[in-house]
């Protein structure tokens, strides 16, 4: 297996070389794609190495990858060179905790799947690194499989970086960042996960249609928030239904009807999204059942905005804009074009990221001479044409053309368990902190 992993080694010094030497379309898309995704974390010798490795994957030059022109332009590569090329197509980018060390490899999880991993050691990785580790440590770097059969053993196929041994918030908020930083690499290892996710946004979006009748409407954002507060109960209940479970009834009632053990009905109630605690809770008193779907908490900008923007969208997911309104009024009045503060609006729709490519696809629908010509003004280039260049434009301000996976969509079980703990353990910790200081302030006035 050694000499699997030194030939290994070997191939991927040689593709990155390939990729670094190269001239034309594939040196464009490499720095096009450094540009693209070499921002948000900072960006030492590693990092841009896992971009580069990310580049070889999963870039695309035309409509193949840096790794399958690399075997179309190595014609001396022998058999069992290819087979090895050709499974690193299954490698993937992931958040992995040590789970334990061994003699000759080491045995993780990624964070993302919960899936588990023999990863061998190669020679490319100093001794001096392996005796730092530690179980529960978290690794952030790309594995592949080993021969052409069995998924039995992996290696390292990139840089790795250590997290260290992360708490639940730290844990969740690496977690939220890899989601930012590697979208095309989330649920890598496990298509059906990221499928059942991709079909949670378009459950929810018709659970919209449904709600409000319509994919797109204007609300005050304290009566937004309440009724996406209801439109989250409704869904509760639906789920509940289809479960079996009658929620006009207390969860004790429950238990009595079902004859069933009081352990088995909380965990039950837990995995369709309910809270322990709410649950434990419920169990005491006579409270009707109270299970929710993940909390959508909206943020203060949008509770407290007059008039919000709500749009719904199978694939773009749910889009809250409290601005719309106010950049439909600039587009449809020249005087407003004219206001000193159009100009810092236009480029807020251009650098936020929660104003997407379907935002500006449904001003361009609605508005397209006004929208051509505002752009013509406000980015000084009088040839601007929406058809030719609004996409381009919007690629340089970091908007992909296709939708990500929205935040709305479902995440597995572990992971969902994982943010609830982690919001948990960081209101106990906010709450010591505010009786610490309750406690400052009555020791000082005493």
């Amino acid at each position: 297996m050694q000499h699997i992993i030194r030939r290994a080694n070997q191939l991927k010094r040689n593709l990155v070389d390939f990729v670094y030497d190269a001239e034309g379309e594939l040196a464009i898309s490499l720095e096009k794609y450094a540009a693209e995704h070499g921002k948000g974390e900072r960006q030492d010798l590693r990092q841009q190495n896992l971009v580069i490795d990310q580049f070889i994957m999963e870039g695309k030059v035309e409509d193949k990858t840096p790794l399958e022109l690399f075997l179309e332009n190595e014609p001396e590569l022998t058999q069992s060179d290819r087979i090895l090329l050709y499974n690193w197509q299954r490698s993937f980018m992931g958040l992995f905790e040590i789970i334990q060390l061994l003699p000759n490899g080491i045995e993780v999880m990624n964070w993302l799947t919960a899936k588990h991993y023999m990863v061998l050691f190669g020679e490319q990785i100093p001794q001096a690194e392996i005796l730092r580790w530690q179980p529960g440590e978290i690794l952030l770097t790309r594995i592949a499989p080993i021969g052409d059969k069995s998924n039995d053993y992996w290696l390292f196929l990139s840089d790795i970086i250590s997290k260290g041994k992360l708490g639940k918030p730290k844990l969740a908020v690496a977690i939220g960042k890899f989601k930012q930083n590697y979208q095309k690499s989330l649920y890598g290892d496990a298509p059906e996960l990221l499928e059942l996710a991709w079909e949670s946004v378009a459950q929810y979006h018709q659970e919209f249609v449904d709600f409000f009748g319509k994919e797109r409407l204007d609300l005050p954002g304290y009566q937004l928030a309440q009724k996406i507060n209801e439109l989250q109960e409704n869904m509760s209940k639906k789920r509940l239904a289809a479960a079996g479970i009658d929620s006009s009834k207390s969860l004790q009632e429950i238990i009595q009807d079902a004859g069933e053990d009081e352990a088995e009905i909380v965990a039950a109630a837990e995995g369709l999204g309910a809270d322990s605690e709410e649950v434990a809770k419920a169990l005491k008193t006579q409270e009707k059942v109270s299970m929710k779907l993940p909390k959508i908490n909206l943020p203060e900008e949008i509770k407290k905005a007059e008039m919000v923007t709500a749009f719904s969208h199978p694939r773009w997911g749910q889009m809250l804009i409290p601005t719309y309104s106010k950049f439909q009024t600039m587009l449809e009045t020249e005087e407003a074009q004219k206001d000193s503060n159009s100009e810092k609006l236009v480029y807020k729709y251009l650098e936020d990221p929660q104003i997407n490519f379907f935002i500006w696809q449904q001003l361009e629908q609605q508005y397209p001479t006004q929208l051509e010509k505002l752009l013509q003004t406000v980015l000084k280039r009088p040839d601007f044409s929406l058809e030719k260049d609004l996409g381009e434009t919007l690629i340089k301000f970091n908007k992909p053309l296709e939708p990500e996976l929205p935040e709305i969509a479902s995440v597995p079980q572990h992971l969902h368990d994982l943010f609830s703990e982690a919001v948990i353990q960081v209101n106990k910790s906010k709450s010591k902190v505010v009786k610490k200081q309750a406690k400052k302030k009555k020791g000082f006035q005493s």
